[in-house]
């Protein structure tokens, strides 16, 4: 479908391929993408679930893990469907409206989830720099106003992207070599000069990603100096061990992401559906192991698993 304006034709329907060069190895490529929908949708609801539910888990690391889990949840709902729609059904049509769309909720939720993982550094670095005052700075208030204005952050920033995308003329093909629909991606097809969504993405990327991650730096830092002055080596121990969970989560997120962006930047020598299989790895992988990271080193957390299904049996 195309539509005539001032500069000729604008396509307003595009066609999803996929995962380029592997057309025939769709079935067995949807098998993973399933399995870690379906992990992070029932993991991540039985998570906030949990946390909700518990008294004794309304603490601050908690209610961060539950805004994360729930970000974990809208960023796989965001792209894995239509992924599967492609593999299984070849249903890779879609219309330029809920392209953008799909573009601003998948790429707030990304910048949103990297904001809770800076808040939960914060946490960390509270909590274990002044333990006497922890629950008296992070009361249930600030951790709401915390909440929104990351939130607020990360849809405020991607908002202008909807109207970049939208003056846009797609005159080109209304091809898009992906299992989901990107800002730039979707730039680059166009007509007209990006230079303006060049600039702005970067702006974002700055002022959003790589902002987190140097302050999450600082505060691992300053949280590091903290644990090495603990006389005990015991409560250094405890204290490292604290952070572990959120340093493993920090690392699944952000590695394959630059890696990723690295890819894509300096390797073009490198198959197109190589690409596309890294930029889907830093959605897929996050979203199902965050849980089971949180799950297996939180003592708090399994405990409470295993009494849900203990009672459930009963």
């Amino acid at each position: 479908m195309t539509t005539l304006n001032h500069t000729g034709v604008s396509h307003t329907v595009f066609r999803l391929l996929g995962i380029p060069g592997l057309e025939d190895q769709r079935m067995w490529i949807s098998i993973p993408f399933f399995i870690s929908y379906v992990t992070a949708l029932l993991g991540n609801s039985l998570l906030i679930f949990i946390i909700l539910k518990k008294h004794s888990l309304h603490e601050p690391m908690y209610l961060f893990l539950c805004m994360l889990a729930g970000a974990d949840i809208v960023l796989s709902t965001c792209t894995v469907p239509q992924a599967l729609a492609i593999f299984w059904f070849h249903a890779g049509e879609i219309s330029l409206d809920r392209c953008i769309t799909q573009v601003f909720f998948l790429t707030s939720t990304f910048i949103y989830e990297s904001g809770i993982l800076l808040v939960m550094a914060f946490d960390r670095y509270i909590a274990i720099c002044y333990p006497l005052r922890y629950a008296s700075i992070l009361t249930h208030a600030l951790i709401g106003k915390i909440g929104v204005i990351v939130f607020l952050r990360s849809y405020s920033t991607i908002f202008p992207i909807i109207f970049l995308l939208k003056r846009l003329t797609f005159c080109r093909n209304n091809i898009l070599q992906n299992t989901a629909c990107k800002h730039i991606v979707l730039a680059k097809i166009s007509c007209d000069d990006i230079r303006v969504n060049i600039w702005y993405g970067f702006f974002v990327l700055m002022s959003t990603l790589v902002l987190d991650v140097l302050l999450i730096f600082i505060s691992y830092v300053l949280i590091l100096c903290a644990v090495f002055h603990i006389p005990s080596q015991d409560a250094r121990r405890k204290a490292l061990n604290m952070c572990g969970s959120h340093v493993c989560v920090i690392i699944l997120f952000y590695g394959p992401g630059i890696f990723s962006v690295l890819t894509q930047r300096f390797g073009h020598h490198i198959l197109p559906c190589i690409h596309v299989l890294l930029a889907n790895v830093y959605i897929l992988a996050p979203p199902m192991l965050n849980l089971i990271i949180y799950g297996v080193k939180t003592k708090q957390i399994r405990d409470q698993v295993i009494h849900v299904f203990f009672t459930k049996q009963k």
